[in-house]
């Protein structure tokens, strides 16, 4: 009997790890952002510039006038320098909606994030404000600027 127990348990504990992984959370402060809201395309846009290796990311989140941008500059560090003027070591990513209703049933958004990071142990706060279009179903990055 005891064995038939153990048996079960560890067939059960092995049958619920080969569960399918959980989709990747939601962006902003708490995870509440959907893929199909401009404000999480806008920080997925920002996250593949300070935290990927590449900005192969950003340039899949970007409209053609973006892209061409992007790809003048070849690398994170070169976009970061200058085409956003900020550079970071470690930087947090928090947005802000200019506009009162819901953005996700919009054709254009305009975005503004808030900025909160390190460069060489110097703590810097900056803002941006991100223009977004919508193609198809996606989101894409088409203009950032100060504000």
């Amino acid at each position: 009997m005891l064995k038939n127990i153990s048996f079960i348990l560890i067939f059960a504990v092995l049958f619920s790890a080969c569960d399918k992984p959980s989709p990747k959370p939601g962006g902003g402060k708490f995870g509440m952002l959907d893929s199909g809201n401009p404000e999480f395309a806008a920080i997925e846009f920002f996250d593949h510039i300070y935290h990927s290796k590449g900005i192969e990311g950003a340039i899949s989140l970007s409209t053609p006038k973006m892209e061409r941008l992007l790809r003048s500059y070849h690398t994170n560090k070169g976009v970061q320098k200058h085409v956003l003027n900020m550079r970071f070591d470690k930087v947090t990513i928090q947005p802000r909606s200019r506009s009162a209703g819901r953005n996700e049933f919009a054709k254009e958004a305009e975005i503004s994030l808030f900025f909160e990071g390190e460069l060489e142990g110097n703590v810097l706060k900056d803002m941006r404000v991100v223009e977004l279009i919508k193609v198809g179903n996606e989101w894409k990055v088409d203009v950032v600027s100060l504000q």
